[in-house]
């Protein structure tokens, strides 16, 4: 029998009640088991306030504006309409999200306008906080992947590697429990399903990220794009960090990847815009390539794009994810074209690495990377095996308000309110100067607002922000919104000071935004960590202000 939609909302409502982690777990392990088999992918993925499979190709791309106009129209619900179900409510997002051409957004909102006819009160606003992505009921990805284990009696951290191999945390249910806890073991890279990538911490500058890892692999930081190759026979795929199929727009990847000594892989780099001197370009050069879907060649021709590969996940039926880094270094180096691989040493030679940051430096590019030789490849982690050096360091913030420019910028959404992320299980407590009234304050895991800033955007961007952000508004201030943490900026600054006026305890001095990385997600936003260590460093003289 299906399951009425009202259950689900139900579970969010007693999950915003419950103030444990334990107990968040249990509501939500009862809600999977009381679902029918086929409705465990949606009901996993609602819990975690996912509208789509994480690996969907396309976006539900319905704003406020759709939604509100949506909304206005709804005809009320009688007694005489078919109760909502969880599995209707998936079928129906996933129309909405496959309405292409014509008149689409015109279709997105009948369609949304019509689900909402058939919910009451109480589900329309847990259907509109799903299409939000964001329910504030504290089940986090983490959350619901416990509950999963749970559910299913699997082990937490078999839930979790699944989680990491197949990127859809519905999927992951959907095998835990239908086929069982053992059919997780079998769960492995599969090629063409894209996996998140491994990230990087920041070192404040070589003689520290050495004195952590000790002898290791050195190769150029690029001001580029991540991407990742998968090929099998004739076929190849290229996919962005975000998890996005960019296969038609890079055909020079696509090329890369047909060169590939071998029949099937998954291999990882960046792609790099170049001048015609081979110089790198800025970033939003790139990100041009990277949205366009006609005029490819012509892009081509007038932006080429170097691919730089540095890392190999899989090749001919082997997954190579628990093997070492060097291990996955040989295998590349193996396959690759030639030219095609980023340069590396191998040293614990603090001279012989300052080499390699001053060529990269001198190229045209960030910094230099740091990798640990005996490292393995975790997805989606971001971890001390791999430390970034940047002698101009910045940070990846994510902005969570805007408020209405003056002068020139009337009628703009132009201050922007930067914030960092505060992960799951890494709760600061962060220790005020002597002169704050507060004292320590803990920081719960979610958003933590560093500074503000109107610089950076020329008017075009700003003209663009502002429509962006107004469709992510999630609260109207008056003095501007407070927005959905989706835009990630890079970010530049004078220098990192304590701050009492914002909770995370530090404040971006003179901050400057420098791109608007959309080959990122907030997922991939600097943490709290970092900051802290950035000013940590900073006292000692290490990062350049």
């Amino acid at each position: 029998m299906a399951t009425p939609f009202r259950a689900y909302a139900e579970v969010c409502e007693a999950l915003r009640a419950t103030p444990s982690r334990l107990g968040k777990v249990r509501l939500a392990a009862q809600f999977l088991q009381g679902l029918t088999p086929e409705e465990r992918a949606a009901g996993a993925r609602f819990l975690a306030a996912k509208a789509l499979p994480e690996t969907s190709a396309r976006g539900l791309d319905v704003g406020w504006s759709t939604m509100r106009a949506a909304l206005g129209g709804a005809a009320q619900r009688t007694l005489l309409d078919d109760p909502l179900t969880v599995r209707a409510v998936d079928a129906e997002l996933r129309a909405m999200s496959a309405e292409q051409g014509k008149d689409a957004r015109g279709k997105r909102e009948r369609r949304l306008r019509a689900l909402l006819g058939r919910a009451d009160a109480e589900e329309r606003a847990w259907l509109l906080a799903l299409l939000h992505g964001e329910l504030r009921t504290g089940a986090s990805d983490g959350v619901v992947l416990e509950a999963i284990a749970k559910a299913s009696g699997a082990e937490p951290a078999s839930v979790r590697r699944a989680h990491l191999l197949r990127g859809d945390l519905g999927e992951v249910a959907a095998i835990a429990l239908n086929e069982g806890p053992g059919a997780l073991a079998a769960v492995q890279l599969r090629v063409f399903v894209p996996l998140r990538p491994m990230l990087a911490e920041v070192a404040a500058d070589l003689a520290e990220g050495m004195r952590e890892l000790g002898a290791c692999a050195v190769e150029p930081k690029y001001d580029g794009a991540r991407i990742a190759i998968h090929k099998r026979g004739g076929e190849v795929r290229v996919f962005s960090r975000r998890l996005t199929d960019v296969t038609a727009s890079v055909p020079e990847c696509v090329e890369e990847g047909l060169a590939l000594r071998c029949d099937e892989a998954v291999v990882e780099g960046e792609a790099v815009a170049c001048d015609a001197q081979g110089k790198p370009l800025p970033f939003q050069e790139l990100m041009r390539r990277f949205r366009r879907v006609h005029g490819v060649a012509e892009e081509r021709a007038r932006i080429p794009l170097t691919t730089h590969l540095f890392d190999c996940l899989h090749v001919d039926g082997r997954t190579l994810l628990d093997e070492p880094a060097e291990a996955r270094w040989r295998e590349l180096a193996r396959i690759a074209p030639p030219g095609s691989l980023a340069p590396r040493i191998r040293t614990a030679d603090i001279a012989a690495a300052q080499r390699v940051l001053d060529g990269a430096l001198a190229a045209g590019h960030e910094g230099v990377m740091l990798k640990d030789p005996r490292s393995s490849y975790s997805p989606g982690k971001r971890g001390a095996f791999w430390l970034k050096v940047k002698p101009a360091v910045t940070l990846d913030c994510t902005i969570i308000g805007v408020e209405w420019g003056s002068g020139k910028r009337e009628g703009k959404l132009s201050n922007y309110h930067l914030a960092v992320r505060v992960p799951e299980g890494e709760e600061a407590l962060l220790v005020q100067p002597a002169s704050a009234p507060r004292g320590p304050v803990t920081v719960r895991p979610g958003w933590a607002m560093v500074g503000k800033t109107f610089k950076g955007l020329t008017d075009a961007e700003l003209d663009a922000m502002t429509e962006r952000l107004r469709g992510l508004a999630e609260a109207d201030e008056g003095w501007g919104y407070r927005v959905r943490p989706e835009v990630v900026v890079e970010t530049t600054y004078n220098e990192i000071q304590h701050s009492p006026q914002y909770m995370s305890g530090f404040a971006l001095r003179f901050a400057r935004i420098t791109a608007v990385r959309d080959d990122k997600g907030p997922e991939d936003a600097d943490t709290l960590g970092a900051v802290r260590k950035l000013y940590e460093a900073q006292l000692k003289g290490k990062v350049p202000t």
